[in-house]
């Protein structure tokens, strides 16, 4: 029996977590429980699950500490949405608990430091995002050393076939109008823009250690493939499922077996599945994206806060579709060079790019 810390239960990626729980008892306990503010849905899932260690937001550091500290977890799934998710993966890991992770600024913002807190306290990083879950299982299957390159799907969101034009005019409505998956509202938002797809991109080379110019991105609007490795003879090799996020949070629960479950076999019968190159001028968040994994340091830390305070002012209807990645951009222009050695460090950068993104939306909303 398998005993599972579940941060951020009512979002997307605790709520499916829990479903995987509710479906197999005889392997999973929920032992732990952290939410934002819904206490209602939290006390719902309490007498649920038979669960008794819980934390609000509010409860702060020493809260999470305290669940984390007492819950007796084996595992913990990070499912906090955003930059949130940084700090609770910070004390997964110092308590040396295996970490199911699926908050990707954990990785973006801080993959130098959190590598090695995980290698000194002897704790485990296993990927939930399904497109690095993939590559994960991809690579343990073909050897590192085999692999030349690795290719990421994206499904294209809802604006594929948009012209320039076209994207001008588009709401906050219609991003959120995602054909295949359901997320919250920013990472919807960002898979829209290519953000997310980018976020990836710098996941992918920190998580597998490979080059920048060795990852590659496909769209492939079915989201049936989730990521693709090529090997040194060229031949590619891909995971197949259909585009539900228990496949790999399962995955991550179980590893490194491979076991039955609940979940609908994948079936290739009457299924499309095509593939087409990003465009880049249209969707430049994905080029930015690249520029900042390759220049490392400080740059990915603020390519992610200024898209979170892009993506939150677009939301809020307070700036367009396009001028998301303008604020990225022009907040990218300044200097991040600096390569933070500790958390505290990681946050002074966040902090500072928050400041000129917000600038630069506040010089916009004045237009």
């Amino acid at each position: 029996m398998k005993k599972i810390l579940v941060l951020g239960c009512t979002g997307s990626i605790g709520s499916q977590t829990l479903d995987i729980v509710r479906n197999m008892r005889d392997s999973f306990e929920v032992c732990g429980l952290s939410v934002g503010t819904n206490e209602t849905k939290l006390k719902e899932l309490c007498e649920e699950f038979g669960c008794g260690g819980t934390c609000f937001s509010r409860d702060g550091t020493e809260g999470l500490e305290r669940l984390i500290e007492n819950c007796g977890a084996d595992i913990a799934v990070n499912g906090v949405a955003g930059s949130a998710g940084l700090l609770p993966s910070v004390l997964v890991l110092k308590k040396g608990m295996d970490l199911a992770l699926a908050n990707k600024e954990t990785v973006v913002m801080a993959w130098p430091v959190v590598k090695k807190i995980a290698e000194e306290n002897g704790a485990k990083i296993i990927p939930v995002d399904s497109e690095h879950s993939a590559v994960f299982n991809l690579i343990n299957q073909a050897g590192k050393k085999n692999v030349s390159s690795i290719i990421i799907t994206a499904s294209g969101g809802p604006f594929r076939t948009f012209t320039r034009t076209e994207l001008e005019k588009v709401t906050v409505e219609d991003a959120l109008r995602h054909p295949t998956w359901k997320m919250g509202p920013k990472i919807t938002v960002d898979s829209a823009s290519l953000a997310n797809k980018g976020l990836e991109v710098i996941e992918a080379v920190r998580l597998f250690d490979i080059s920048p110019d060795s990852v590659k991105v496909v769209v492939h609007p079915q989201s049936l493939v989730h990521s693709l490795v090529q090997t040194r003879d060229g031949m590619l090799y891909a995971q197949i499922s259909d585009p539900d996020m228990r496949h790999p949070i399962f995955g991550a629960l179980v590893w490194p077996e491979i076991r039955g479950n609940y979940l609908k076999p994948f079936s290739l019968f009457d299924r499309e599945m095509t593939f087409f190159p990003p465009r880049l001028d249209d969707f430049p968040m994905l080029s930015l994206a690249y520029e900042c994994a390759k220049k490392g340091n400080s740059y990915t830390i603020a390519f992610n806060a200024a898209n979170e305070v892009a993506v939150a002012a677009f939301i809020e209807k307070r700036i367009s579709f396009l001028q998301i990645p303008k604020i990225v951009e022009e907040t990218l222009e300044h200097d991040w060079s600096m390569s933070p050695s500790d958390l505290s460090l990681v946050m002074e950068a966040d902090k500072a790019a928050r400041k000129i993104a917000v600038d630069r939306k506040n010089l916009l909303e004045g237009n």
